[in-house]
This record gives structure tokens, C-alpha cells and sequence, in this order.
């Protein structure tokens, strides 16, 4: 009966246990949903937002520098602090999220962005400046948790890895887009250049409000607050058969604690599950061992991330430029250019990769590459600063491995960070544990961004590379010992996959036991199928 409750009944069934003959497997894998498409471009539009400020910013420094007349000092924390305002969205964005929903989330995150480029773009003075930071930081913190949570939510397991990249791929178009306008304003008056640099950041977020008006919700967030109608309609549509979309709807009902044999298109559901009562206390007080697991994977992916120097790269490569011999201003920003042609070309290629090859694999590839980039940068940019004369293979070495850097950080540790955390928590504490994966990733990238200036001047520019690539060497080592291969998982089968996993698990991927995965969107998985096979003999 519509509006029954569910949590004054006894304890929810299990689902059914569907089963399809072996002989009546599609011999082929499905084709790309493109309803799901659809919205997972939408939703991932808004970390434009972020890659905008972050290419934009580059290039905007120089001129403010002169116009402001302000310190190295000052620039850092202007390019960096963005980052720890942003902590102030990303804590306030899982709360917001189930509450209000997925969808109007992302139009928060645009409305508050508008206002903050704007601001940043009438600023009359540093401090003015620094205020329009503040309001766009808080939106962009907004952005980066909801984009990932909201499309692996949407997307189909057997493209969730490829639609799930999505946000930083967008991330890197919008870094190319501020380094365009870089190089389109740079000509202007200076006190006119680089306050249209910051102020265009504003179309972004006006494209990205309309856009949302053609999205659906998010079907686990629907569950979540029992209206299962609306979500079974959203799942028909961005699922790879129908199915697959029973089985997702009748997983989430698990999780969300709804029984399986509830097929009101409206149900009241605790206050507990709708609006993420209780999450806090299992995150952090008493998570249990599988969560503790998924905290430390999630968290720690995002802290190596950003600690091997990725921002710094990004936001100061008229600087390095500058140290490697390019000269003028024009250079300068036409080789930042290059890299954004660079970092967005490998993005696109893993977005194609995630689905095919897994997450471990590409991962532990890019972050090995980094390694020997980073290492030969440090060593090229030693030899120039220490030389009298111009040395010109190191110039070339140096430009060169900038180029390789973020190539290999694109093709895996960019994307399969976002792709990663989103996909691994429970679905009761995606919301808050997506916003604290945010956090970290925010605060050691405004860490990073604010320490390099200093930094390079006192281990020199060499040093601060020798140092990032002694922190991604041991990234290298943490990810091949900690994160298991989440490519086909269901998102309600990683409780089990975490609970149990040991490194060595991992280091190939299992070819003996395809229930474990979801290639075969007609074939019931994982943990969720043991558990009420289980739960039906008991």
C-alpha cells in the first residue's frame, strides 16, 4: 500500500534471486547507455568549473603581480587558496546532497561559482580579489563531490569506470579553456587582461544550470527518500537491459533497507536512511573493518593524488617554463597551452582504457610513469639552474618531461581517483565519504600550491620535482598494495570485495570466478546474490 513503512516491519527480506541459463548469455558486451551518456556529461560539466579556475589562474598571476603590485608570497596563497575554501562546499555537499537531492546540488554549485567569478572579475584590490576566491572556492568545492557521486549512481556497471572519468576529463577541458583565455587576454590593458581572464569563469556555470534542468535524479538518492517509482523509471532508462535495472533497483532497496517484495511507487523510509543520519558515527567512530578499508583506499588515493605535485605543475608552468628558458610572456603561455592540449589528449584516451583494462593496471602504469618523469625533470631544471651557460638539451628534456608528467598523470592517477572513491562506499555513506575523499584532495592540493614558490626557493625548483616523485614512488607502492580491482563491481558488492581482499588478490585480475563481476548486465553478482542465497537457506 502506498505510504506502508517500511521500518515498522520486520526485517526486509532478501531480493529474489534471479537467474539466468548460460545458454541464453548475450555472446556480446552491451552497448554504451546513452541516456546515461547524456547525463553523466551533464553532471561532470561542473568540474569545468575547477579547471577553469585552475588554468586560468596560471596566467592570471603574472599580470596581477604587476597590477596589484603583490609578493610571491601573496600569489601563492591567491593560487592555492581557492583549495581550502573549497573544503567548505565539499563538507557542506553530502549533507546538501540528501537532502535536496543530486540534481539541485549541482545548481548550487553553479549559482555560488557564478557569484564568485564575477565578484573576482569587478575585483578593485587584492583583498576584494581574495574574497570572490573565497565564494568561488566554496562552489567549487560543491562540484567536485557531486559530479562523481551523481554519475557512478547513474551509470551501468559496465560503464561506470568510462562515464565516472567523466569529471576530470571535463577538469582538463576546463584547465585547456583557462589556458586559452591566458593566452586571448594577454594582449589586453593590464589592469582590463586579467580581470576578463577570472570573469569569463562565469559562462561555465549559466550553461551549466540550464543543462540540469535535462537531468533526471540520482535513482539511489530516489530509493533513498522511497519514492521507488521515479527510480525505477530513471534505472529502465540508464541501464544496459531491463534486467539489470530490476537487479540495481532491488540492490538499492537492500541497502536502502526497503523490502524486496515492496512495489509501491511511494514508501516512507527512516529518517536514518533518507537524509544520512548515524553516517558520521560509522565513518569515523566505529566504522567496521570493510569501512575502515574503504576510508584509507579513498582517502589515501586522493592524498597521493595531489601530494606528487600535479596542481603545482598546472598552476606555476609559466614559472617552470620560465626556469627552463622561456623568456617571454608569449612562450610562456603558448607551452602551458601545450600542455593542456597534452593533458586533455591522454584523458580522453583512459576514459576509453577504464572499462577494458581495470583500474590497477592503469593506475599503477601512470603513477610508475610519473615517477621517471619527475625524476627526470628534477634532474634537468638542477642542471640549468646550476649551469652558467644555456644548456639546451636540458631545456629540451625539461619541456619535455613537463609533457610526459601530466601525459601519464592523465592517462590513470587523474581520472581513476575520482572514478575510484566514488564507487567504493556503501550507498548510506557515499555522500559523506565522497565529501571527506574532497577534503583531502583539496587540502593537499592547496598545501602543495601554496608551499611551491617557498619551496622551490629553498631546495630549489630541481629539488621540489626529486621531492614530488619520492612521494609518488611511494604512492606507487601504497596503490599496489591497498586498492583492489574494482572494474564490472556492482556498487553494493564492495562491502565484500573490501572485507576480504589481501594485496595478492589483486595482482592479476580473476578470470576463474565471473560471477564477481558485472560484464554480463543479465547475471546476478557478486555478494548481493551469495548473501541472499545465504539468507534464503538459513
Amino acid at each position: 500500500m502506498t505510504g506502508s513503512t517500511p521500518e515498522n516491519k520486520t526485517a526486509p527480506s532478501p531480493p529474489p534471486v534471479k537467474h539466468v541459463p548460460e545458454s541464453v548469455m548475450p555472446a556480446k558486451p552491451p552497448k554504451r547507455n546513452k541516456y546515461a551518456f547524456a547525463c553523466a556529461i551533464l553532471a561532470s560539466m561542473t568540474s569545468i568549473l575547477l579547471g577553469y579556475d585552475i588554468g586560468v589562474m596560471s596566467g592570471a598571476m603574472i599580470y596581477i603581480k604587476r597590477d596589484l603590485k603583490c609578493s610571491d608570497l601573496q600569489i601563492g596563497i591567491l593560487a592555492g587558496i581557492l583549495n581550502i575554501y573549497s573544503l567548505i562546499g565539499s563538507c557542506a555537499a553530502g549533507k546538501t546532497s540528501d537532502w535536496i537531492g543530486r540534481r539541485y546540488t549541482i545548481v548550487l554549485a553553479g549559482a555560488i561559482f557564478f557569484a564568485g567569478a564575477i565578484l573576482m572579475g569587478l575585483a578593485p584590490n587584492y583583498a576584494f580579489l581574495m574574497f570572490g576566491r573565497f565564494v568561488a572556492g566554496v562552489g567549487v568545492g560543491y562540484a567536485l563531490m557531486i559530479a562523481p557521486v551523481y554519475t557512478a549512481e547513474v551509470s551501468p556497471a559496465s560503464s561506470r569506470g568510462f562515464l565516472t572519468s567523466f569529471p576530470e576529463v571535463f577538469i582538463n577541458a576546463g584547465i585547456m579553456l583557462g589556458y586559452v583565455s591566458n593566452l586571448a587576454f594577454s594582449k589586453f590593458p593590464l589592469k582590463l587582461g586579467w580581470r576578463l581572464m577570472l570573469g569569463i569563469g562565469a559562462v561555465p556555470s549559466v550553461i551549466l544550470a540550464l543543462g540540469v534542468l535535462a537531468m533526471p535524479e540520482s535513482p539511489r538518492w530516489l530509493v533513498m527518500q522511497g519514492r521507488l517509482g521515479e527510480a525505477k523509471h530513471v534505472l529502465d532508462k540508464t541501464s544496459d537491459s531491463p534486467t539489470e535495472a530490476a537487479l540495481r533497483l532491488e540492490d538499492i532497496k537492500h541497502a536502502a533497507g526497503i523490502p524486496a517484495d515492496c512495489h509501491d511507487d511511494v514508501v516512507q523510509v527512516s529518517k536514518r536512511n533518507s537524509h544520512g543520519e548515524g553516517v558520521w558515527r560509522e565513518l569515523l567512530i566505529r566504522p567496521t573493518p570493510a569501512v575502515r578499508r574503504v576510508m584509507i583506499a579513498a582517502l589515501g588515493i586522493h592524498f597521493f593524488q595531489q601530494a606528487s605535485g600535479i596542481d603545482a605543475v598546472v598552476l606555476f608552468s609559466p614559472r617552470i617554463f620560465k626556469t627552463a628558458g622561456l623568456k617571454t610572456d608569449h612562450q610562456q603561455l603558448l607551452a602551458t597551452v601545450a600542455v593542456g592540449v597534452v593533458k586533455t589528449s591522454f584523458i580522453l584516451v583512459a576514459t576509453f582504457l577504464l572499462d577494458r583494462i581495470g583500474r590497477r593496471p592503469l593506475l599503477l602504469t601512470s603513477v610508475g610513469g610519473m615517477v621517471l618523469s619527475l625524476a627526470a625533470l628534477g634532474t634537468s631544471l638542477t642542471i640549468i639552474d646550476q649551469s652558467e651557460k644555456k644548456v639546451m638539451w636540458a631545456v629540451v628534456v625539461a619541456i619535455a618531461t613537463v609533457m610526459t608528467y601530466v601525459a601519464t598523470f592523465s592517462i590513470g592517477a587523474g581520472p581513476i581517483t575520482w572514478v575510484y572513491s566514488s564507487e567504493i562506499f556503501p550507498l548510506r555513506l557515499r555522500s559523506q565519504g565522497s565529501s571527506m575523499g574532497v577534503v583531502v584532495n583539496r587540502v593537499t592540493s592547496g598545501v602543495i600550491s601554496m608551499a611551491f614558490l617557498p619551496l622551490s626557493k629553498g631546495i630549489t625548483t630541481g629539488g621540489a620535482f626529486y621531492l614530488f616523485g619520492g612521494i609518488a614512488t611511494v604512492a606507487w607502492v601504497f596503490f599496489y598494495t591497498f586498492l583492489p580491482e574494482t572494474q564490472g563491481r556492482m556498487l553494493e558488492d564492495m562491502d565484500e570485495l573490501f572485507s576480504g581482499f589481501r594485496w595478492r588478490d589483486s595482482k592479476n585480475k580473476p578470470k576463474s570466478n565471473p560471477e564477481k563481476t558485472v560484464s554480463n548486465p543479465e547475471v546476478e553478482i557478486g555478494s548481493n546474490k551469495q548473501r541472499r542465497e545465504d539468507t534464503q537457506s538459513s
